[in-house]
């Protein structure tokens, strides 16, 4: 069990309120309204040389994914926001801020500031808070039978993130690492149609192993299925170690969902990537058969 992980077992005995659903779920739930809290470290989430607007917009979007994946319709924000001796750079965030607000009709409501010592990395925390939908699905809720599906492409940020460090050249990957754009409405359509749902922000593999423990299931994930942009096949390649590189990559802020049947009218790509089964954790495997699990499933911090 990670650091992560046994902090977050240890505050469950505090997390007992009905709306908390056990600190085990993306959101909390509370007098029809849904509450997500993200932050974004410097050197971890994002890199020093990224745009501050970028910073701001993905802020932004990471939380409203949460939200998205509940079905809500996200409201309001507040934000945590640490000074720095960068004027500049504190002026550029607030421009991009500004541009994520605008663009998802979200309203700022307040937060707090503080002044970083001297050359400190930067620490972002911002709270989301969106209305609850007639169904807020959980991680937990997964039936044997069901199909294993996932909006739009797995691991272009995930690439993207070696070209924001200049390792390769391609603007659009680059964009899915630092612009990821939130499921909103595909969530709210979603919502009252699947068995459990989440986003995918650490990677696919540790994502649907954490949604198997909370349904008490487990997951078998046909590789061969993950669905690729064409950037990342250009770019990546697609045999078998591409594709795990996909699967355990973060920041794809996809949503992932188990459902009875693939479900209709939504306007972007859904793909079929697997089968919820009898037993636990997440199985992989592709044309070949089953495929051992890499040791690191994603992101942990």
């Amino acid at each position: 069990m990670s650091d992560e992980a046994k902090f977050i077992s240890a505050l469950r005995a505090l997390g007992t309120h009905p709306g908390a659903r056990g600190l085990a779920d993306d959101a909390a739930v509370f007098e029809g309204l849904v509450f997500t809290h993200d932050m974004l470290a410097q050197g971890i989430h994002y890199l020093p040389t990224d745009p501050p607007q970028d910073v701001a917009w993905k802020l932004l979007a990471v939380n409203l994914s949460d939200l998205a994946a509940k079905g809500a319709t996200p409201l309001a924000v507040l934000m945590g926001y640490c000074l720095s001796d960068d004027q500049e750079w504190d002026r550029q965030f607030v421009i991009g801020l500004k541009m994520g607000l605008d663009h998802f009709n979200v309203a700022l409501l307040g937060g707090d500031t503080v002044r970083l010592p001297h050359a400190a990395p930067r620490v972002l925390g911002l709270t989301a808070i969106g209305r609850a939908g007639a169904v807020v699905p959980s991680r937990g809720g997964a039936q044997i039978g069901d199909g294993v599906f996932v909006t739009g492409t797995i691991g272009d940020a995930g690439l993207g993130l070696k070209v924001a460090r200049g390792e390769a050249d391609c603007p659009v990957l680059r964009d899915a690492y630092r612009r990821p754009m939130p499921q909103v409405a595909a969530g709210q359509v979603l919502a009252p149609l699947v068995s459990a749902m989440m986003d995918v922000s650490d990677g696919v593999l540790i994502d649907a192993q954490r949604m198997a423990l909370a349904s008490g299931i487990a997951i078998a994930i046909d590789l061969d299925a993950i669905p690729l942009s064409d950037a990342y096949r250009a770019l990546g390649g697609e045999n078998q170690a591409a594709r795990l590189v996909a699967v355990t990559a973060g920041d794809d802020y996809q949503l992932l969902f188990t459902s009875s049947a693939l479900p209709p009218n939504l306007n972007c790509a859904i793909t079929r990537i697997g089968a919820v089964i009898a037993g636990h954790g997440v199985q992989l495997h592709d044309a070949d058969g089953a495929i051992v699990l890499p040791h690191r499933l994603g992101w942990e911090h």
